[in-house]
């Protein structure tokens, strides 16, 4: 929770800094996860259905993430600013090695119950979103262009509502 709180700060700011859409993006993912890891925490002890409450509003935070990367693409779209390629490549590094440790730290959990899959699910999308990140970067690099940080932001919408409707698919099922 912590690690994922710190990351936002950072992420953030630096995604403002560079105009990288990817890096807010992911920014606002870590938001979402240091939330949902808060709420994972809280419910962990409670029964069946506080956790699959939980996972709802786990599946909506991540949600609203895949909304606001959305929101920050469309900008994108229309300002065409090209990303700062060194910031956006480092900052992609550091949360992926963050990342890396939030999830080998919840692996062996990722199957105990629907609390611990929506925690683990959001530590995988995370980590496919650094990695993108960097990918990213890289294209912006080779190119110059703004296109490539624009696509991943649509990428990650993508990938972000795909979670939460499965999240919410869940934690539906658990409260039936």
């Amino acid at each position: 929770m912590v690690i994922n709180a710190v990351m936002f700060l950072v992420e953030f700011s630096g995604g403002i800094k560079a105009s990288s859409l990817s890096l807010t993006g992911d920014s606002l993912d870590m938001l979402g996860d240091a939330l949902v890891y808060g709420c994972s925490l809280y419910v962990i002890q409670k029964g069946k259905k506080v956790q699959a409450q939980a996972a709802i509003l786990k599946g909506g935070i991540i949600f609203m993430s895949a909304i606001a990367v959305f929101a920050r693409a469309t900008y994108q779209l229309f300002a065409q600013t090209v990303p700062t390629v060194q910031l956006m490549s480092g900052l992609g590094l550091l949360a992926l090695v963050a990342n890396l440790i939030c999830f080998l730290l919840l692996i062996r959990h990722r199957n105990d119950n629907i609390n611990m899959s929506s925690v683990w699910l959001c530590s995988r999308n995370d980590i496919i979103a650094n990695t993108s990140v960097l990918l990213t970067a890289g294209l912006v690099f080779l190119t110059g262009s703004f296109l490539p940080d624009f696509i991943l932001g649509l990428f990650l919408t993508v990938v972000f509502a795909k979670s939460a409707g499965k999240v919410l698919t869940q934690a539906r099922a658990e409260l039936i």
